[in-house]
């Protein structure tokens, strides 16, 4: 079994080509598509989230939304940047959220990607501490989310309060039991899926990674799975670790499929450079008619290797083209690899 989910982006733009041209017009949007896709058997609403871009942002408003218009479907992110984050804030919006899907939150968080300013985080109020990178301040950010999702009492309760308070120190509220199980980690690294492997986190792996030893992009992200499963075993942790990872993937089945992504299929993995002296690899789309595709993909290892796999869509083309690209998946080309 293979659970299949959609990660948006959230674009927006004036073209008259879009179908979301507006802010408002892929929130809605985005609400709209998740409703669908559950109704189709998709097992997965993941959302990117990005700052001072015409993209999604802030994503707890939208997932609590989603959570209270739909009843299976997985909601998630993939991922929020942490170095912007205030933990405290953080899980009082992730548990309202959670409680309000009835526990369906799979929350992707990470240290961020190349950022549309230069050091957006400090916009926000946020500095690394004296001889610590921006990258370690999201880290740390993260283990602190963590630690909260705990629910224990930390914080000492006023002795006049406008309330009665329960013994003991006091918990943020409100606290949703199980989602400290439910965070992922983005890991563009093996030596970060390894990190968070040992903090029980689950592993998200994207359409990029930096580039290790040269392999194909696939090759290099199935053996970063496969560090980040035994670094699980190793820590002695409860439960199965999961693994998702993006990919492009279009099924042609009509004149309109071959017009938007014919051409993508014929691509192959690309080499450079996200930041200085940070080599990366950025996987292939695939794109063909599903008899091609189903051999193209039981050929990538590293969706093999995970249980997860999120297909990254054009959500500017409208709620309803995204319906037929993802039914498109779960009809004609999962059953031929076993997923379903």
């Amino acid at each position: 079994m293979k659970k299949i989910g959609f990660l948006s982006f959230g674009h927006w733009s004036n073209h008259p080509a879009y179908k979301a041209q507006t802010a408002s017009d892929t929130l809605l949007q985005s609400i709209d598509l998740a409703v669908a896709a559950e109704q189709i058997g998709v097992d997965g609403a993941y959302f990117r989230v990005h700052h001072f871009a015409a993209q999604l942002a802030s994503p707890f408003p939208l997932l609590s939304a989603i959570g209270a218009k739909t009843s299976k479907i997985e909601i998630g992110t993939g991922v929020i940047d942490m170095r912007y984050e205030n933990p405290m804030y953080m899980v009082e919006d992730a548990g309202a959220a959670d409680l309000i899907s009835g526990g369906r939150l799979q929350l992707g968080i990470s240290r961020g990607s190349p950022e549309q300013v230069i050091d957006g985080w400090r916009y926000f109020g946020y500095e690394p501490a004296e001889g610590e990178t921006d990258a370690e301040m999201g880290r740390s950010k993260a283990l602190e989310f963590l630690d909260l999702l705990k629910g224990e009492g930390f914080a000492n309760p006023n002795p006049y309060p406008m309330f009665p308070n329960p013994p003991g120190l006091l918990r943020l509220e409100p606290h949703s039991a199980g989602l400290r199980d439910r965070i992922w980690w983005g890991a563009a690294s093996n030596a970060t899926a390894i990190w968070a492997a040992e903090q029980g986190m689950h592993l998200q792996s994207s359409t990029l990674k930096f580039d290790e030893n040269g392999k194909p992009f696939h090759i290099q992200q199935a053996e970063q799975i496969r560090l980040y499963k035994e670094a699980w075993k190793k820590a002695g942790h409860k439960g199965e670790p999961r693994v998702s990872v993006s990919r492009s993937i279009f099924a042609l089945m009509n004149d309109r499929d071959r017009m938007y992504f014919g051409q993508q299929g014929e691509g192959s993995d690309k080499f450079g450079y996200i930041e200085p002296e940070k080599r990366a690899v950025f996987g292939k789309s695939y794109a063909a008619e599903p008899d091609k595709l189903i051999k193209q993909l039981a050929e990538d290892e590293a969706i093999q290797e995970a249980d997860t796999l999120l297909l990254t869509i054009p959500n500017t083309l409208g709620v309803d083209y995204n319906v037929h690209v993802l039914s498109s998946i779960l009809e004609h080309v999962a059953p031929g690899l076993g997923w379903k």
